[in-house]
């Protein structure tokens, strides 16, 4: 009997596995929208939520965004978090248009004379972008990273649920999703 249990479990183990690995293939990969207007991306975005990554570790809140057009056609970054301690954490790099849309970049907080080594850049691409561009969805061409950003540090919850869902529509597991709370000012 515990043969043809052990069978029958094998048996049900492997159409379970037939069914999974279909559905995932079948996921959505990320894809950036086709463009976007820098001059209106341009200013300071609040994190509203995040994925987990290893650079945020330490970020416990206030995490904002603020890119600047520069004349080469490269945006200024300049990341900032409020730490565990208390005090404000801050990165800046640069980004560089991967697309002509400039709606894939690559992003690099090496100082500036490393900033020419290979592989030491980021994907950023622009998943989501509202019309006003108040509210926007980050993330690459894998599904590790996501940023939620928004112009003002809180955002209505159907705006939330409705970027969360495509998210998820582009393939992003969201049980790890962080949110990302601001002090008022």
């Amino acid at each position: 009997m515990k043969a043809k249990t052990l069978f029958g479990m094998t048996i049900l183990s492997a159409a379970m596995t037939a069914v999974v690995i279909p559905m995932q293939a079948n996921a959505e990969k990320p894809s950036a929208v086709d463009k976007i207007d820098v001059n209106q991306y341009a200013g300071k975005w609040y994190e509203i939520a995040h994925l987990p990554m290893y650079f945020q570790r330490h970020c416990l809140s206030d995490t904002t965004a603020v890119y600047t057009l520069n004349p080469d056609k490269t945006i200024g970054v300049l990341n900032s978090c409020r730490t565990k301690t208390g005090q404000m954490d801050s990165s800046q790099g640069v980004a560089y248009p991967a697309n002509s849309g400039n709606s894939k970049l690559k992003v690099s907080f090496l100082p500036k004379g490393l900033r020419w080594l290979p592989f030491t850049k980021g994907d950023y691409w622009v998943l989501r972008v509202d019309p006003e561009y108040k509210v926007a969805l980050v993330g690459g061409p894998s599904t590790k990273y996501l940023w939620l950003l928004s112009k003002t540090p809180t955002i209505d919850d159907a705006t939330y649920n409705s970027y969360l869902e495509t998210a998820k529509q582009q393939g992003y597991d969201l049980s790890k999703l962080i949110k990302t709370p601001h002090r008022t000012p």
